[in-house]
């Protein structure tokens, strides 16, 4: 069985506090070490304090303040060549699991093991 790579730095935004908690937590018992944010300006802010580039982000589909996920990823993504996916618990976000703006989009509630597999084969995600 594969695993995550230990020690991946990934970037988490959600706005949701308890799917902030989850997700980060599920990282971390991968062995990932995770900053977790709830919006785009707090996971630059986190970003710039520890002066990391991130292997990974992993960003809410849907952001009420401020960007949107997509636009989120690409800001970051203009200050860190990175792999990205987007994750949705939105009805209105698109049904398949298909490219959105070009990114991964996976739905909540994440499935932990399609999650890992998808942080285990990153070259299915838009560098």
């Amino acid at each position: 069985m594969k695993t995550v790579r230990a020690n991946k730095l990934v970037v988490v935004i959600d706005d949701d506090p308890l799917v902030l908690e989850a997700t980060s937590g599920l990282l971390r018992s991968w062995g990932c070490r995770v900053v977790a944010a709830e919006s785009y300006g707090e996971a630059m802010t986190k970003l710039n304090e520890i002066r990391q580039r991130p292997d990974l982000i992993v960003c809410d589909y849907r952001l009420p303040q401020g960007p949107t996920g997509v636009a989120a990823i690409e800001m970051l993504r203009d200050a860190f060549a990175i792999p990205a996916l987007l994750i949705s618990g939105d009805a209105a976000s698109p049904e398949c699991d298909d490219a959105v703006g070009g990114y991964r989009l996976l739905h909540k509630p994440l499935s932990a093991e399609k999650f890992r597999a998808v942080l285990i084969d990153t070259s299915v995600l838009r560098p």
